[in-house]
């Protein structure tokens, strides 16, 4: 009989001892959302006429002060987004009143239960310079509006008393490239813990060994003690499998080792905590697995402290000449660049909606998001785990130089270091996070020195993932600073690729498209003559806001995804590409910019806004929003969708037509015929008539009949695949308006006053075909306890608020976004109608 240690007996008891002590108490931490009940108002803007007030009064912070005037307001909330628009603000950010100062305000009590606690106040983001106080005295600020931060509220809490919670946000002096949102446009939490406690974002889960049959999770562990002595502390952590519904299934998969260590007064101490877990099951972009670490600390046999992280077994190889191996083998990456604002809701983040885009890409093929050009919301991190996207965190879109005139740089000596260690630390853990990135086309290119400098900063907080930083010099890949990335990410320049691999200085150093295409179109345009290249060259026409749909039209510096997938298919090495942009985003609407803030008369942009308003005959352009999207800024497919989807799920049978088949002003005009298609060939018939069979040569992409004659009836594409019947698509010439239809994207909607449900209203003919060009006015209208929260058509010229419950259809399309009222039971309907044709109405039940 095998004897046991005294040592080992004692453990065994400890581990028994801490095991009932950790099933018998309760976390004494609590995180619980901050989110309801604010004040709020706005001041000082003179050219905004939405300003509350023409001047900012003194002390606002103060108890003493008086909101019961302003307005209440749940969060996240962006206080732009309502307008209205004018002529009169930047076309580059939306034409919306985002410029001003903004005041918060909350009201609150502290449990005297919670006496001995610590009291955390979490900012998802706030945009921008925050400086928050509580009960009147200052507590702190945080600059960069696209940040997650925390700070300590205990010193100012008085227990059991009203407490007030001020904050200051101050976007008039803050410049942008885009719409960037305003106000506390992101989720805010209020956070308990007791006085041993981990820190903020304090827990780091590393997977140094993953085999088939064992994987090693190492998970350092910061703990803080907020007492002014010494205290003996113990840690133990606890693995557990998460099921489809992402949650803990059953009895953990894996136990660590008991840690104690003293932990000084008022100091913090590392635990390290190595764990083997039999059969790891690895996270992927097919089958996105997933694994929750519990993390316990206890003072004697007292829990003072669990928490909890997600994380995933899976490994990264960025080969410099194999592509970029995820779990061993070789995953391309479809990415695309988003900025965060969400369309009609503008920048006030909510998770259903960044699902539905997320789930609008997945079905085009794409597998990987960057987020340009800012840290984004923590909750599309989490969604990229759950839904099997990799995801590039950007930092920042200016380092030392700026590019606008109140721009992050005049920040960035005091707080970059803070903005990327806070950055990082917070998104480290998940597993869909495969590449940090310092920066988008900064004009310090040639600063290697600053480059290593922000490089050594993020793996002083996490080394196991590449840095990278979309460069856009045309010499970044081979004077050296491609040396500073771990990865070189190159912004179009097609051109340069060549170069970049020739040099053997290169040879160990790896690829990515950090930014591709930024080919131009809105959705149900087509102009004639077929124009192709440079956008500034060949505008549609006087008058005319729009971007033919043929998708070969592009900036100067851009291109189409056809030469974009040229250039990879030549050099196999480039691991993907991520495209310019996945949706259309409020602000920067390319080519028709007509802002030129801070731009010297021999740059680029000045002189080609200067070109574009000369062509066009005006001074101001109606454009508030993007053209680059595959998707419009409701979230309609353009044709690119089709175009992306054949390559990226090649394996799916498709096959789609453009353009539309209404064209009574053009009967007996060549009217060109494009067909995208998963297949190799297709046949194209016109009434029946086949107009030829085409087979895709080696680098084309597309299938062109551009010498068709347009003929009203039907167009009918039948595409083969190895010599097989693969898919086909038809295009039919319709009747005229004759009803609305309504499609909801889910049939119940929870009534918590954040699920949202995306209704598509078509106009169509007698046929049920959409009808192209309809611009018929729409009103929306809904029984029960339901509310209409935006509306959208996608159009980039559209000055129609988002809070409209009456819209104008765009190419036949329009979008409606509803919820429940919250806590409300049963259903309500909503109702689109329009004059001279027959309404529509959609049922949504309310789940419990």
């Amino acid at each position: 009989m095998k004897r046991i240690s005294i040592t080992t007996l004692i453990m065994i008891v400890i581990t028994m001892c801490i095991s009932g002590t950790l099933l018998s108490q309760e976390s004494p931490r609590s995180r619980e959302s901050f989110n309801q009940g604010w004040k709020f108002v706005k001041f000082f803007n003179a050219s905004d006429e939405s300003a509350s007030s023409d001047k900012e009064p003194a002390d606002l912070q103060l108890p003493s002060v008086n909101d019961n005037y302003w307005r209440s307001v749940d969060l996240p909330h962006d206080w732009a987004i309502e307008g209205p628009f004018s002529d009169t603000l930047e076309n580059n950010t939306g034409l919306l009143p985002w410029k001003g100062i903004g005041w918060y305000r909350k009201h609150f009590v502290i449990s005297p239960n919670d006496k001995d606690k610590r009291i955390y106040v979490d900012f998802d983001g706030a945009m921008a310079n925050a400086k928050v106080w509580m009960n009147g005295k200052f507590v702190g600020e945080w600059p960069y509006g696209y940040t997650s931060f925390q700070l300590d509220l205990t010193p100012y809490i008085i227990d059991g008393k009203e407490n007030i919670i001020s904050v200051r946000l101050d976007t008039k002096n803050w410049d942008s490239r885009w719409y960037p949102g305003a106000g506390l446009y992101r989720n805010v939490w209020l956070e308990k813990t007791s006085q041993i406690q981990i820190a903020y974002n304090g827990v780091f889960c590393t997977t140094p060994e993953i085999k088939k049959e064992r994987g090693i999770l190492s998970v350092n562990a910061e703990v803080e003690n907020h007492v002014n002595v010494p205290v003996p502390v113990t840690v133990k952590a606890s693995v557990y499998k998460l099921n489809e519904k992402f949650e803990p299934s059953g009895t953990p998969v894996a136990e660590s080792a008991i840690v104690t260590a003293t932990v000084q007064g008022m100091k913090n101490h590392d635990f390290r905590l190595d764990i083997p877990v039999k059969d790891p099951v690895l996270w992927d972009v097919y089958k996105p697995e997933l694994y929750r670490v519990v993390v316990n600390v206890l003072q004697g046999t007292t829990l003072t402290d669990k928490y909890e992280a997600n994380f995933g077994f899976r490994t990264l190889n960025f080969t410099p000449r194999d592509g970029f191996l995820l779990n061993g083998k070789r995953v391309e990456i479809n990415g695309v660049c988003n900025h965060h604002d969400l369309g009609a809701l503008g920048a006030a983040f909510n998770t259903r909606a960044a699902e539905r885009q997320l789930e609008l890409l997945k079905e085009m093929g794409c597998n990987a998001i960057r987020t340009s050009h800012n840290p984004p919301a923590p909750e599309l991190v989490d969604l990229c785990d759950k839904m099997g996207f990799l995801i590039m965190v950007e930092a920042f879109d200016t380092w030392r130089i700026g590019k606008k005139p109140k721009d992050y740089n005049l920040i960035f000596n005091g707080w970059h270091e803070e903005d990327i260690k806070a950055m990082v630390r917070r998104d480290r853990n998940h597993p869909s996070v495969f590449i940090w990135s310092i920066g988008n086309e900064v004009p310090d290119q040639r600063n290697a020195y600053l480059s290593r400098s922000l490089n050594a900063i993020v793996k002083s907080e996490d080394n196991t993932r590449p840095v990278t930083s979309g460069c856009n010099d045309a010499n970044s890949g081979t004077n050296g600073f491609q040396k500073t990335l771990d990865l070189f990410g190159i912004n179009y320049h097609l051109n340069d690729y060549q170069r970049f691999f020739d040099l053997k200085d290169n040879a160990n150093i790896g690829m990515v498209s950090t930014e591709s295409a930024s080919t131009i179109s809105s959705r149900g345009e087509y102009f004639y003559p077929l124009a192709q290249g440079d956008l500034y060259n060949n505008l549609p026409g006087k008058g005319i806001f729009q971007i033919s749909s043929y998708d070969l039209a592009y900036p100067s510096w851009a291109t189409t995804a056809d030469q974009q997938w040229t250039i990879l298919d030549k050099f196999p090495a480039v691991m993907g590409e991520f495209v310019w942009t996945g949706f259309d985003y409020i602000g920067e609407p390319t080519p028709y910019s007509e802002d030129m803030t801070g731009l010297k008369p021999n740059s680029w942009g000045y002189k080609e806004t200067l070109k574009m308003l000369e062509k066009q005959g005006v001074k101001e352009v109606p454009s508030r929003s993007s053209y680059f999207g595959i998707f419009d800024l409701a979230g309609f497919k353009k044709d690119r969708f089709y175009l992306y989807q054949s390559r990226w799920r090649a394996e799916l049978p498709m096959a789609h037509i453009l353009p539309h088949w209404n064209w009574p002003d053009r009967k007996g005009l060549l009217t060109p015929v494009h067909v995208y298609t998963s297949g190799d060939e297709a046949e194209l018939f016109l009434n029946g008539k086949s107009l030829g069979k085409k087979k895709k040569g080696e680098f084309e992409y597309r299938l062109r009949w551009d010498d068709v004659v347009y003929q009203p009836g039907e167009l009918k594409v039948i595409a083969y695949k190895n010599g097989v019947k693969w898919a086909e698509d038809v295009m039919r010439t319709t009747e005229k308006p004759s009803a609305l239809s309504m499609t909801a994207d889910r049939q119940a909607v929870r009534p918590d006053g954040r699920d949202l449900i995306f209704i598509t209203v078509r106009i169509e003919d007698k046929n049920k075909l959409l009808v192209p060009g309809s611009s018929n006015q729409l009103n929306f209208s809904i029984e029960g306890p339901g509310k209409i929260i935006a509306s959208d058509n996608g159009d980039a010229t559209s000055h129609e608020s988002f809070q409209a419950k009456s819209k104008k259809a765009y190419n036949g399309m329009c979008l409606i976004i509803v919820a429940a009222e919250k806590g409300a039971t049963g259903s309500f309907t909503v109702k689109a109608e329009s004059k001279g044709l027959k309404g529509s109405v959609v049922a949504i039940n309310i789940s419990k």
